[in-house]
């Protein structure tokens, strides 16, 4: 009772989230090195030697910094990734946290980030750090407001805010055909909230690693590895969402959700390494007068389908 109420669920986001913040930076130079661009000679091995390196780095101290939340901020990023991912399902059988409410967890764990992120750049007491996280609030409430509208859209077909009862309503149309408008807004948040790519405003290099800009060895290397195991995270809720989970023929349902989680992951890496980085300005700009209405359009386009 013990093991399969609380040791498996336990041992499956911690084995996820690793072995999938390991593939997030694996497929990430596999992808620079497919568009020409410079990555590490072996993509297997250079994850691995990275961390190794940050583990025996020394670690940097500012003047007068918020010593309990700089150090606390990587692992509660860290811990809500795994907060995200436990209501995910893999199977019909197989979730680690099937609540109820488990869509408004989700939501929760996005308020929450922000919280975090800010928490980390203000702690360190360095300008730049301060500056990034200003620069991702200025934004968090966006990308919630984005992610609210489009899951609130997932859930009318299902009829409950539980994301077993998002897949199962995907039995005969995956979300993604029937709102189209949905997984690339979702896309789009889960850049954002992780700052990947075009949307890395609060760890850029304009600010020299933003919020990260002082952090340096073991906490370093647990901040890269939450960003990456929140990037997980979201392919797992999105493939819940949107493409239907655990279902699909012949292979069995875990096996299907990791590798709609995989695709999801190479979309987003994809996007990381393509799209050009887009300035402060432009993306409040983009986040409030375009996604915004549109994640609203969708959530009337759920709402129209819902009541045929």
């Amino acid at each position: 009772m013990i093991f399969n109420e609380l040791i498996l669920p336990v041992a499956l986001v911690m084995v996820v989230l690793v072995v999938g913040a390991y593939l997030v930076a694996v497929i990430d130079e596999a992808i620079a090195g497919t568009l020409g661009m410079p990555r590490a000679s072996s993509v297997w091995i250079a994850p691995l030697t990275q961390g190794a390196w940050l583990l025996t780095q020394q670690t940097n101290a500012t003047e007068a910094p918020d010593w309990r939340a700089w150090r606390l901020a990587p692992a509660l990023y860290l811990a809500l990734a795994a907060t995200g991912l436990a209501v995910v399902p893999f199977s019909p059988t197989l979730i680690p946290t099937d609540l109820t409410t488990s869509v408004v967890l989700w939501g929760s764990v996005e308020a929450l980030a922000t919280v975090v992120i800010f928490l980390h750049g203000w702690s360190a007491n360095t300008l730049l750090a301060l500056i990034g996280a200003y620069r991702y609030v200025a934004l968090g409430l966006s990308y919630i407001l984005i992610s609210m509208f489009v899951l609130i859209g997932v859930a009318l077909p299902a009829e409950s805010l539980q994301f077993s009862q998002v897949v199962a309503s995907q039995e005969g149309l995956w979300n993604v055909i029937r709102q189209p408008l949905g997984l690339p807004l979702f896309l789009i948040v889960g850049l954002g909230m992780t700052f990947w790519g075009p949307f890395n405003l609060a760890d850029s290099r304009d600010l020299a690693g933003g919020t990260a800009s002082a952090v340096s060895g073991p906490p370093r290397l647990v901040w890269n590895l939450a960003r990456a195991a929140m990037l997980v995270a979201f392919s797992g809720a999105a493939a819940s969402a949107f493409l239907g989970g655990w279902l699909g023929p012949w292979l069995p349902g875990p096996v299907w959700m990791l590798l709609k989680m995989l695709a999801v992951l190479a979309v987003l890496l994809l996007i990381g390494r393509l799209v050009p980085h887009v300035q402060p300005e432009r993306c409040v700009t983009l986040m409030w007068v375009v996604l915004l209405p549109l994640s609203f359009v969708d959530l009337i386009w759920a709402g129209v389908e819902a009541l045929l």
